[in-house]
């Protein structure tokens, strides 16, 4: 027993010395102060906050700051790829608010979270090794936030340093900023009031030696050249940023835990799961007669054969499918260096068969089918009542300025588009970026309407770039409204395919109009959009360690080139927007009411209003104290909306009754509790109480000779608070009953 004790105890103490030495390793505090162009300081600090996380840091630009928390488990997670999740949270202390929720608590995450999340891990995923497959979790979340600076290139720099200053193994730094232009000048870490003015709002994630790893944003149109020049200052300012990180780093960082790898493959395994295969795959990849699934069933039999006659090794199967897919990858990328055709036959630069139709449904506002290969969306437009509006959250409306959108599309990736059998419920992370990537390549061009327009981008068949046929799918729905487009938009995916020499990019070819398995096996997914002018959203998510400016600037020109060439498809089925109204499109008026008659139109309680919306779904909303917006979901409601709401201003006006007044009134029932009395013809009757009529208690009408027809005299006392009813009185125009005198005895 004395013996199980000691043993308790030497463990507790290690554990105890364990978390001391965990503590102290983190307890230095350090800061750095990183200066830009624009004489603005981002400030870098760690050591005093969350140290029990493998590495915290907290970063501050003028009074917004994000601590950032990166936390990675010691025990590999058996997985083929990085299990890593980046959590940002909106904390509405942190703008001195609380959340107008039920619980007046956080709740699940909102898409501004979601997209600012998918925007980190963008930036950080790429610089780990391809190796380590541990989980990782980072964890950024909101201390303060002005409404000056955004905290999305924050954030971005608060998790790159936290990554820096940990153990966990990483290929960082990467400094992020964000990039606009104002009277074709390019401003670093413009404040929320100049993206107000800017016709670029781009996000740059570089490290070090100049090279591109993440880029995000939208603009009004901007000009390739223009664009181009933001992303070159951009990516010179985010060298601030990496060396700043790099001097923390070597003064307070811990130094990289050893991971342990996979053990490599025999050669003699690899080398027969190559002489099984690799001939089989060049016959695939080369048949040019396949689609997306019969390509992927051929690989997947391919697979199983080469499985079976391996089966007797003792490689576990689950290695040797990783190894055949590295054979399927390397033999993929080498055929198109060697040939410059992919695998569906087309050269490099070649667009996939383009299909458009609309007007597909009649009772639609606007609808679109865009085909571009196997990608197939299908679009629809829905306009609604301004009140339908999609309202911001607090932290966001304080973050980003907007209060509420009345354009917005909304993104729908259903299992069945690639064949798959899968579970229906809320849009995940994926959907919210491809919508809002989406959204921000029409949003440019879609001009200010007394609607709210609600556009959905269903994704039927995917073989790549579905988000991108959702801009062209869109940007032909609208028009097939009938909405005026400043010029119709499409977007376009380009990818890349590099060799690499020391970690250096030494030969690449670029791909437009990217396919699914060219976006799996590739180096990079470039998604442009923008008219035929200029671009209006770009994203580029990069699986290398950063790309040259060289190549960036060499794919933003393909695509441009490409996009120009699908406008030109899809203005040969539409190319202006549509003319004339549907019978179905609704219709807003204006309606004035003199001042005296808004109580006619509102009704008791707003009882009209609220029949008519529900009877005729027409809206009726104020807009000042004499004018009224009418909105009807099309011409016929409207019609008889203005039929009725012009019979209740018509009607006979109701007489205004003055307290204390004396009117006469008739008698139109007789009941036990007293009479109902008609004071007038628009009034409704109101009971005149027994306990009103005579100051002597009064049983029933009946004893005072009151029948139906009688004429009296009646007092008004205004409305009973309650029930609303007219408060009435006859007794106190009576005079009293002579009193009865009583003498009193002397006695």
């Amino acid at each position: 027993m004395l013996c199980k004790k000691r043993l308790i105890l030497s463990k507790i103490r290690a554990r105890g010395s364990y978390y001391y030495r965990h503590f102290s390793s983190q307890s230095s505090l350090g800061t750095a102060d990183i200066s830009f162009t624009n004489d603005t300081t981002l400030k870098l600090s760690t050591g005093q906050y969350a140290r029990f996380a493998d590495g915290a840091c907290v970063a501050t630009l003028g009074n917004t700051s994000v601590l950032s928390t990166v936390v990675s488990k010691a025990k590999a997670s058996g997985s083929s790829f990085l299990p890593l999740v980046v959590d940002y949270r909106q904390k509405a202390a942190a703008a001195g608010r609380i959340p107008t929720n039920f619980l007046r608590r956080e709740l699940g995450p909102t898409e501004r979270e979601i997209l600012t999340s998918r925007l980190i891990d963008r930036s950080l995923r790429p610089l780990f090794p391809q190796n380590y497959n541990y989980d990782t979790q980072i964890v950024c979340n909101m201390l303060a936030v002005d409404s000056t600076n955004p905290p999305e290139t924050i954030a971005i720099n608060a998790a790159s340093a936290a990554l820096a200053l940990s153990d966990v193994p990483w290929n960082g730094p990467v400094g992020a900023v964000r990039v606009g232009q104002i009277d074709n000048e390019v401003i670093i870490n413009p404040t929320r009031k100049d993206l107000e003015a800017s016709t670029l709002n781009l996000v740059i994630s570089a490290t070090k030696s100049n090279l591109v790893v993440m880029l995000e944003g939208s603009a009004s149109d901007i000009l390739q050249q223009d664009l181009l020049k933001a992303i070159k200052i951009g990516t010179k300012e985010a060298q601030h940023i990496v060396r700043g990180i790099e001097q923390l780093q070597k003064k307070h960082g811990k130094r990289k835990r050893e991971f342990e790898e996979p053990v490599p493959v025999k050669t003699d395994v690899v080398d027969s799961i190559k002489t099984l295969s690799s001939m089989k795959i060049r016959e695939i990849l080369s048949d040019h007669s396949h689609d997306k699934m019969s390509r992927d069933h051929a690989i997947s039999d391919l697979r199983q054969t080469v499985l079976n006659q391996l089966r007797d090794t003792e490689i576990d199967v689950g290695v040797l499918q990783d190894c055949f897919n590295a054979n399927v990858k390397e033999i993929f990328r080498e055929m198109i260096f060697e040939t410059d055709v992919r695998c569906d036959g087309r050269h490099l630069d070649e667009l996939r068969k383009i299909s458009c139709q609309v007007s597909l449904y009649e009772p639609l506002h606007g609808s679109a089918l865009f085909q571009r290969g196997q990608t197939q969306v299908l679009c629809t437009v829905a306009f609604d009542s301004p009140d339908s509006a999609l309202k911001m959250d607090t932290l966001t409306m304080l973050t980003s300025g907007i209060k509420e959108k009345s354009f917005f599309l909304h993104y729908e990736f259903p299992s069945y588009a690639t064949g798959e059998v899968g579970r229906g419920g809320a849009p995940g992370r994926r959907e919210a970026g491809h919508g809002a990537l989406a959204e921000r390549g029409l949003l440019s061009v879609v001009p200010l309407l007394p609607y709210t327009v609600r556009l959905t981008a269903e994704v039927l068949e995917s073989n790549g770039s579905s988000s991108m046929a959702s801009v062209c799918g869109g940007s032909l729905a609208l028009m097939d409204a009938g909405v005026e487009l400043a010029a119709p938009a499409a977007g376009v995916a380009i990818g890349l395919v590099t060799k690499l020499h020391a970690g250096q990019v030494a030969d690449y070819r670029i791909l437009t109009d990217l396919l699914g398995i060219e976006d799996y096996m590739g180096d990079m997914d470039f998604k442009v959009a923008g008219t035929k002018k200029g671009i209006t959203a770009l994203q580029a998510d990069v699986k290398l360690p950063g790309l040259p400016l060289k190549i960036v600037m060499e794919a933003v020109q393909k695509a441009c080139d490409a996009k120009a060439k699908i406008i030109d498809i899809m203005n040969q089925c539409l190319d202006k927007p549509r003319q004339g109204r549907k019978e179905n499109m609704p219709v807003i008026e204006e309606l004035e009411v003199e001042v005296h008659k808004r109580a006619k139109l509102v009704g008791l309680g707003g009882i009209n209003l609220k029949k008519l919306y529900v009877e005729t779904g027409v809206q009726v909303t104020p807009i000042d104290e004499t004018k009224y917006s009418i909105f009807a979901p099309s011409q016929t409601a409207m019609e008889e909306a203005k039929a009725r709401i012009s019979s209740w201003l018509s009607a006979e006006r109701t007489p205004e009754l003055e307290f204390g007044g004396v009117y006469s009134a008739r008698v139109v029932e007789v009941r036990d509790a007293g009479v109902l009395v008609a004071l007038h013809p628009a009034l409704p009757p109101a009971l005149l109480h027994n306990s009103q009529l005579d100051h002597r208690k009064i049983m029933h009408p009946s004893a005072l000779n009151l029948n139906v027809g009688s004429e009296l005299q009646v007092k008004y006392f205004g409305r009973d608070p309650v029930s609303g009813q007219l408060r009435l009185s006859r007794k106190v125009l009576m005079s009293p009953p002579p009193a009865l005198v009583r003498k009193l005895d002397k006695s």
